[in-house]
């Protein structure tokens, strides 16, 4: 090959490059920007954070100064003297509160965002596929029927939200796990949800019978449950849901690199060294395990699962595990504080529990979520 008919081959090829190249850098300035911005909104849902843990203990009916929030909790791990009445709202009840509030937040918004993110479909949170039903009707039966209370309830609801999972599973199985992110990924999300609706269902409903065949005494506290409540935050329900979380959160976080490389396609993910039926296993169960230690903890808070994962992404504009989980926290926190500060105040009411709230909030989401899908649809 002559040296000119060598160059008039060589040199366009290396222009093609070039050109590639050249439009790749914009694509990557664009990407390096979304992510760099996605990172700051992050960090400003982690200050929001900061500031909703902060207000709920030194602000609302009864006021702590920062000074004296520092003595009370300096007295209490040295055995000094304590500022009595201060030391006990804030120790025994306004600080173990906001704790178990920012926990539970975290565990619900991380379970629902890892269910949405894999199975491609915003409904698919543990509150609307039966999981939460689940632990609330373990947990009603052992109020009602074997007069439980206290850690005997959260392990019943542990056990109910682990048993559903297990059964929306095998119903499921044909295609939700090992399809959710191929050709027929949509179909299969879709069959999990349904098959933990219908579920949900029937868990309602034995519910109610159960509710209709107990006195009044036991049918409050098991409602007051069932709505999902702070008021039974103690050290040693935090002490377990901190011990839970330590296990689960090192999965969550080995888990965000395959959950995105899911997100290409079963096939792409295989390609790329992604073992998909172990993942996905593993996604399911690290994501059941967060609904359940904090329906345990608190019961089942309505919605937060649901509503961390969609808003996350809206304020980051990427699915985001750690965005998810501190909208969570903020939707917790901010709920119960209007819940224990002002509800009372503007309602004329007494404290509502939290789940009251995140349940209003939900319900309208819901619909615009679903309103707009169908917008985009057409």
């Amino acid at each position: 090959m002559s040296r000119t008919v060598e160059r008039a081959i060589v040199e366009p090829e290396r222009t093609v490059g070039a050109l590639k190249t050249a439009e790749k850098g914009p694509q990557l300035y664009v990407r390096a920007e979304r992510a760099a911005k996605g990172l700051n909104r992050t960090w400003l849902l982690a200050a929001a954070v900061v500031v909703l843990f902060v207000a709920s203990i030194l602000l609302g009916s009864y006021t702590v100064t920062v000074p004296d929030f520092v003595t009370i909790v300096t007295a209490h791990l040295t055995g000094g003297e304590k500022i009595p009445g201060a030391s006990f709202i804030v120790m025994e009840t306004k600080l173990p509160r906001a704790t178990m509030g920012l926990m539970i937040g975290v565990a619900f918004g991380l379970s629902g965002a890892l269910f949405q993110t894999m199975l491609r479909n915003p409904l698919a949170s543990p509150d609307v596929i039966g999981i939460s039903n689940g632990a609330s009707a373990s947990a009603v039966l052992a109020i009602v029927v074997f007069g439980a209370s206290g850690a005997a309830v959260s392990v019943a609801a542990l056990f109910g939200a682990l048993t559903v999972a297990l059964l929306i599973y095998l119903i499921s199985r044909g295609g939700s796990l090992r399809g959710a992110g191929g050709r027929n990924g949509n179909a299969a999300g879709n069959r999990l949800v349904l098959a933990g609706i219908g579920i949900a269902a029937a868990l309602g409903a034995l519910v109610s019978f159960l509710m209709t065949r107990a006195d009044i005494r036991t049918a409050a506290e098991a409602l007051i449950w069932l709505n999902g409540s702070l008021n039974p935050a103690t050290w040693e329900r935090i002490g377990v849901l901190l011990l839970a979380l330590a296990v689960l959160l090192p999965f969550t976080a080995a888990l965000a690199k395959p959950l995105r490389l899911l997100e290409l396609g079963d096939d792409t993910a295989a390609g790329l060294g992604v073992r998909v039926g172990a993942v996905r296993l593993g996604l399911v169960l690290t994501a059941v395990a967060l609904a359940a230690v904090a329906t345990a903890a608190a019961g089942p808070v309505s919605f937060v699962a649901f509503l961390a994962g969609p808003i996350a992404r809206r304020v980051t504009g990427k699915p985001s595990l750690p965005a998810s989980a501190l909208t969570g926290a903020v939707i917790v926190l901010a709920a119960d504080y209007f819940a224990y500060n002002l509800a009372p105040l503007l309602l004329d009411a007494t404290v509502l529990p939290v789940g009251v709230v995140t349940g209003a909030l939900g319900a309208p989401f819901l619909l615009w979520l679903l309103a707009t899908s169908n917008r985009k649809d057409a």
